[in-house]
């Protein structure tokens, strides 16, 4: 009877328009219960989605992390080389205000006794350096050359608590000697007059007395002066215009060892040259000027006269 209820509804519905509002009502009717049954189906597809999904922004997340980092070492590698561009633009405009041959060195090593402020630097005697050959970076100078190896060389800073350098106030000539305190951010001028015409901002710079270091080389600038009344001297504290402990790239000095009146007389001889050649005339015979000595091949200064030094290692 099932059967033929079954097929009977079956050739009505398909024959003629009779079920189609029950159809409608019992769809209607039963949509709750289609819903009920696919909430299993929808609930797995769900929790199965969540969990690739997580998985998948994991590994992003992981791949990200990576990329982030491998562009920030590059970032720090290009900040790194702008950094020693910038440096060494600095240098080599130095070099250029610099009348004196010189030659660029790099630091390589600092000695680790905390008392003693020496560099190792990685030029040395077979590069023509030469015991006592000036130091300066390209804000002013460093120190000079204490000991010479084949290949390096060992360089004393002005900070050194056993090192003096003569210096004169640029303003008014004023001078003084700059004594290394150990401390890599400061000297100190000793023996200054309370009543010298020094203050606060003065550039210091080399004299040249002592035929150490050539003169007109920045070296510091006056910090601090204290003036007491009960002492004589006034106490003047001045900060290197080096970056001590921070340059990297350095210049050698090499001065010309000819004398102020040798170059005088050269350089006139030179421009009468130059003047009687350009009238047409023949230029008369001359001394040749004495050689300069090149860089690579300097030998080393002749020695200090005997007595107390101002300059170098005390």
């Amino acid at each position: 009877m099932l059967a033929v209820l079954s097929v009977a509804l079956m050739v009505v519905d398909a024959r003629f328009d009779t079920l189609k509002p029950l159809r409608s009502h019992l769809g209607q009717v039963l949509t709750p219960f289609y819903w009920l049954a696919e909430q299993p189906v929808r609930l797995w597809r769900g929790v199965s989605q969540q969990f690739s999904s997580r998985d998948e922004l994991i590994a992003e997340n992981e791949k990200l992390k990576a990329e982030a980092l491998l562009l920030q070492r590059r970032l720090q590698k290009l900040a790194t080389l702008t950094e020693q561009n910038v440096r060494l633009r600095e240098l080599l405009n130095s070099a250029a205000l610099v009348d004196d041959k010189v030659l660029v060195s790099e630091l390589i090593g600092v000695d680790p006794n905390p008392f003693t402020h020496r560099i190792l630097i990685d030029k040395g005697e077979k590069d023509g350096v030469f015991l006592g050959q000036p130091v300066l970076d390209a804000l002013g100078l460093m120190g000079q050359v204490v000991e010479v190896m084949p290949y390096t060389a060992r360089v004393l800073l002005l900070t050194d608590s056993t090192h003096s350098i003569p210096v004169q106030v640029n303003r008014n000539g004023l001078r003084a000697i700059a004594i290394g305190t150990g401390n890599p951010e400061s000297l100190e001028l000793r023996h200054v007059a309370d009543t010298a015409d020094i203050k606060e901002g003065d550039l210091l710079v080399s004299s040249g007395l002592g035929q150490r270091f050539p003169a007109g080389y920045p070296v510091a600038t006056v910090r601090e002066v204290i003036h007491d009344p009960a002492q004589p001297f006034a106490v003047v504290r001045v900060q290197p215009t080096a970056r001590l402990n921070r340059s990297r790239h350095l210049l050698l000095v090499f001065s010309d060892p000819r004398s102020p009146e040798q170059r005088a007389a050269e350089a006139a001889l030179a421009q009468e040259a130059a003047d009687r050649q350009a009238a047409g005339a023949p230029a008369p015979e001359s001394v040749p000027p004495a050689p300069v000595p090149d860089a690579a091949e300097s030998p080393a200064p002749a020695a200090a006269p005997a007595g107390p030094s101002t300059q170098g290692v005390r």
